[in-house]
């Protein structure tokens, strides 16, 4: 029985998880919020979590009754991500390994999501998408590894939501993309924008131009409402998954979907793609904000996985990557 503590803070999310055998102990988080019509930069981000991340630590040993001398095998996102968050991190967790005397993983933040995914959802062998403000990735397991199917060519969804809820000024508190679903419920009528896919890849950048262009002219002749607005935009963007979606899962015939990623706990998103899997016969799996939202606990369930598998991370390679 393995007990694993896990540090995540790739983007404006930091947590700390610990799980013990497939069992949530604990999953703390804080989120960094940025004002209206901003995004987070790198350096705030990362004092942000430095000022966090401690009082993470300590709540997360409380919740989960865990003593330091229990815990197995420390676990850190190595990336991708932001490169100064990602250091502050992969610091706390290089000292907490040192004095606990644990060894140290360092964990794909992606592979994070999927295995807390199927922990989670106890999904088989999915066909998984993978929808966040950094990635936006259709992942199927082959031949002993993730492969990537399709991705985003430009931004991803996320970012292009984000970015979009910057133009209407709408608050990042909890996030830009949930005030933009939640005013979509509320959209009546549809703008056509254009709709780019590409074989099995997607992009996002030329509809976000197009509507970050016509929005405040639209909006002020009372032509559409902000509401309308994000309705389209959802719809738009969503649908694209969807279509490359399925076609990778005609090619690995399978018959199971799995959404991860802080996009994927999108109510709309999981309805449109629920329509698509019970018209193939086939079965979709989410999760809630708890796990789709980044969080330590993803980190801690992929950490134990490579260390039941005999991995850990050498001394010299606890490291960060943005890529």
């Amino acid at each position: 029985m393995v007990i694993a503590i896990g540090l995540e803070g790739s983007a404006n999310k930091v947590g700390v998880g610990i799980i013990r055998d497939g069992e949530v102990l604990a999953n703390c988080r804080q989120t960094y919020i940025s004002p209206p019509g901003e995004g987070f930069l790198p350096r705030e981000t990362a004092q942000h979590h430095r000022e966090k991340i401690i009082g993470l630590v300590r709540e997360a040993l409380t919740v989960s009754g865990i003593s330091p001398d229990k815990i197995d095998v420390v676990c850190y996102t190595k990336g991708p991500g932001m490169g100064a968050p990602l250091i502050m991190v992969a610091l706390v967790a290089r000292i907490i390994a040192q004095i606990w005397n644990k060894p140290i993983i360092g964990v794909n933040h992606c592979i994070g999501h999927i295995e807390m995914g199927r922990l989670i959802t106890k999904c088989n062998d999915p066909t998984v998408l993978y929808v966040s403000g950094g990635n936006t990735q259709i992942i199927a397991y082959s031949q002993n590894r993730y492969r990537i199917f399709g991705e985003t060519i430009d931004i991803a969804i996320g970012n292009c939501l984000d970015r979009f809820a910057r133009v209407l000024k709408l608050s990042n508190d909890p996030s830009p993309g949930y005030n933009i679903e939640k005013m979509a419920e509320k959209g009546k009528k549809f703008l056509h924008l254009p709709y780019t896919v590409k074989g099995m890849d997607v992009s996002f950048s030329g509809i976000l131009s197009n509507i970050e262009k016509q929005a405040p002219h639209l909006i002020s002749s009372k032509q559409y409402t902000p509401e309308d607005l994000c309705y389209s935009l959802q719809e738009t963007i969503f649908a694209m998954l969807v279509e490359i979606t399925e076609r990778a899962m005609s090619h690995c015939g399978s018959q199971e979907v799995l959404i991860v990623g802080g996009v994927g706990c999108n109510v709309r998103l999981q309805e449109m793609m629920n329509i698509m899997c019970e018209e193939r016969g086939a079965k979709l799996y989410a999760t809630d904000e708890r796990f789709c939202i980044d969080n330590g606990a993803m980190i801690a369930q992929a950490g134990i996985e490579m260390f039941q598998s005999g991995t850990t991370t050498p001394w010299d390679l606890v490291t960060c990557t943005q890529r």
